[in-house]
């Protein structure tokens, strides 16, 4: 049998999957003397009157809400505004347990963020190490070094596309030419059956359906103090879109911590039925 290492991925949305709540709530929104209802009340009106995507509304709201508040927003400040995002229990750890139990099993697993919040901010994260890539809507700089527009935008739909980067080798958002290419499944660097996708929300269905009805596994997370959480978790798995519903608890022997091992182990069993 080779020894080669079996190929896995497992992607993450962030707000409300590795981290409670949204991340600009932290600190950035109460940098701008605002609450939070207020500036995702300003959002909606702004997508709304502009017929805009809500993720571009809300970058667009973010850069001008700091400008009238005489706000600083280099890239350095983003980053210092992730660096007090809490994360769920277990989070901090949860990479290197897991990377272990995998490469215990023959197992290569690689970490990716596909989420709409910033990645600015997830940079500035004790986290943001851990993934080989981070898929987040970001920010285009001046020269000056301060966030001038958008440079991209992940909205709900749009996220599927990086899945298919994953699954293709194709990592580079700039780069096209990969991922519009045909390549036969059996030659992609990561098959989607050796795929997780742990989302929390309505942004995440699109994601979780793809990665299920093509042979992986989705789990829709929840935060246990939130009232209506699980039921809507629950729902998530009882339509059919995600495999497995559970607490956003990453620590060990939890239900998540004993998912992925199971998961981990069933495509360690197929790669050794099929030779691997």
């Amino acid at each position: 049998m080779s020894k080669k290492l079996i190929p896995m991925a497992i992607s993450y949305d962030f707000d409300g999957t590795l981290a409670p709540g949204n991340m600009q709530e932290y600190d950035f929104i109460p940098a701008l003397n605002m609450v939070s209802t207020e500036f995702w009340k300003s959002v909606h009106e702004l997508a709304q009157k502009h017929e805009m995507d809500q993720i571009l509304a809300y970058m667009w709201a973010m850069l001008r809400q700091a400008d009238k508040a005489d706000i600083r927003v280099h890239k350095s400040d983003f980053k210092n505004f992730g660096k007090n995002i809490t994360l769920f229990p277990g989070v901090a750890d949860w990479f290197k347990r897991i990377n272990a139990y995998a490469k215990s099993k023959g197992v290569r697993l690689e970490h990716f963020i596909i989420s709409s919040g910033i990645r600015e901010m997830v940079e500035g994260t004790p986290i943001y190490k851990e993934f080989t890539k981070v898929y987040a809507s970001g920010f285009m700089f001046d020269h000056n070094g301060v966030a001038c527009w958008p440079a991209l935008a992940v909205n709900y739909t749009t996220k599927t596309q990086y899945l298919f980067r994953i699954n293709k080798g194709s990592l580079d958002v700039h780069d096209n030419s990969v991922i519009n290419k045909f390549v036969p499944k059996e030659e992609r660097p990561v098959p989607f059956e050796n795929m997780i996708f742990i989302g929390d929300g309505e942004t995440d269905i699109p994601c979780m359906r793809l990665v299920k009805e093509q042979g992986g596994h989705s789990i829709a997370v929840y935060n246990g103090s939130k009232r209506g959480a699980r039921k809507h978790a629950d729902q998530l798995v009882n339509d059919g879109r995600a495999t497995l519903g559970a607490p956003a608890d990453y620590q060990e022997n939890s239900v998540i911590d004993q998912a992925v091992k199971a998961i981990i182990d069933k495509i360690e069993a197929v790669a050794r039925i099929k030779g691997h």
